[in-house]
């Protein structure tokens, strides 16, 4: 099938303007109409963590996990004041009195030619099943997972952060002996959560590499399934799998959106089961995750079902916030490290960067390097990077992580009923200006 020219242009101009929030949800709304509902969600999922609370992106999410558990077309778009279309009326069932008719095999049908005419359609099998059916019987635990071989020395600043990971969740884990002696199992659930872009996956990634654990990535999409009762089994099967790799990291991406809140859900009855099972899987009081640990990260953790946060599964948070001014430091240096640069005030362009994220500081630098870039190729010779491009380029890049901190202080001010967000609380009292 040849591609949609349409699709074509708007796929080239999200990969030219990857931050034009409101281009990607065009984008995801076409491939959603075209059929395309997995490469629309990740358009719609790029879109949310661009723009944390975007009513349309948050919208249209629904609509396409729906479209995934439901097997059905994504619906049109509609405001929140607008009714749903009207369904069409089932069909009446017959009176009481009124004889029905049974369902009879026609006269001659050959059944074992039916069944051979049908041998070769496969069940549609789950992303995570290794080879062996329902289950999984295979022996693909090898190639599972990865062994990462960064190191918390490797993460630049946060020593705040750095420091309460390693007395509330790898201290135990190094000292097994003593945490046993005070009745710690080996395993555990811990929450990152704060604004998009701060590098909680990078944070993820370097405790397994401090454990010398597997690591494992799970997003929405290798859970969700259009096939009934395919969602739970693939989750099922994920915690499954990461037993027989224990010691294993398993990190849940977005986890809000894969365990939102069941009150929410009330006309999704696959999505309920599938917070259900991930509440029996994150269940460790049994002892069956011993050596896995589970983290996960979000933006939005007052959107997850309160059953997560009870103990045995996500007991303790760390808010993982833009990064210091030494992380700031850390991360332009690592991304000037292969720019030509001179005459560069690297503690200015840090106090001009207050507020912004890792990915912003990214964005900042490549913003500042086509200037360079620009000026060099109108005159034939290369020019260096320096701090009036850094800082001009701050001018022009604006910190992603106002919207976050909008919703963060409603939350913190309303919503803290139970101490769970003191740390942000205390963050925004100090920094009025985030």
């Amino acid at each position: 099938m040849s591609e949609d020219p349409l699709l074509t242009s708007l796929l080239a101009a999200v990969a030219a303007a990857p931050g034009d929030v409101p281009l990607r949800l065009h984008l995801a709304e076409r491939l959603a109409d075209a059929g395309r509902v997995p490469e629309a969600l990740q358009h719609t999922t790029a879109a949310l963590a661009a723009e944390p609370g975007h009513p349309g992106a948050i919208a249209l999410l629904q609509r396409l996990t729906t479209a995934l558990t439901t097997g059905s077309a994504p619906t049109t778009a509609t405001t929140a004041d607008e009714p749903a279309l009207p369904v069409a009326d089932a069909p009446a069932d017959p009176p009481a009195d009124e004889p029905v008719e049974e369902p009879h095999e026609p006269a001659g049908f050959d059944w074992a030619r039916a069944e051979e005419q049908v041998a070769d359609i496969a069940e549609p099998v789950s992303a995570f099943d290794d080879g062996g059916g329902p289950g999984g019987s295979g022996d693909s635990d090898v190639e599972w997972a990865e062994r990462p071989d960064v190191r918390l020395d490797d993460v630049g600043g946060m020593e705040h952060v750095k420091s309460r990971l390693e007395l509330s969740f790898l201290g135990p884990m190094r000292n097994p002996e003593m945490a046993k002696a005070f009745g710690k199992r080996p395993g555990g659930g811990l929450l990152l959560y704060g604004p998009p872009g701060c590098g909680k996956t990078f944070l993820a990634r370097a405790v397994a590499g401090e454990l010398g654990a597997r690591f494992s990535e799970i997003g929405i999409a290798d859970v969700l399934d259009m096939w009934t009762g395919r969602s739970e089994r693939n989750l099922a099967e994920i915690f499954r799998t990461a037993r027989r790799n224990a010691p294993c990291v398993l990190f849940l991406d977005e986890v809000d959106a894969l365990g939102q809140k069941r009150s929410n859900l009330a006309h999704s009855g696959s999505l309920r089961n599938t917070v259900n099972t991930l509440l029996s899987e994150m269940d460790s009081l049994s002892g069956r995750n011993d050596g896995v640990f589970v983290l996960a990260a979000t933006n939005h953790p007052w959107d997850m079902d309160p059953a997560l946060r009870r103990p045995g599964r996500f007991d303790r948070m760390l808010l993982v916030l833009p990064p210091d001014a030494p992380a700031r430091a850390a991360i332009l240096r690592h991304h000037l490290r292969d720019r030509p640069v001179t005459d560069l005030d690297l503690d200015r362009v840090v106090r001009a960067t207050e507020h912004y994220s890792g990915a912003d500081l990214a964005h900042l630098v490549d913003t500042a390097t086509e200037r360079a870039l620009a000026e060099s190729m109108r005159s034939g010779k290369v020019r260096s990077l320096t701090t009036k491009d850094l800082v001009a380029a701050a001018r022009e890049v604006t910190p992603s992580t106002g919207p976050w901190f909008s919703t963060a202080r409603n939350v913190a001010l309303f919503g803290n009923t139970d101490g769970s967000y003191d740390e942000l609380a205390a963050y925004l009292k100090k920094n009025r200006k985030a």
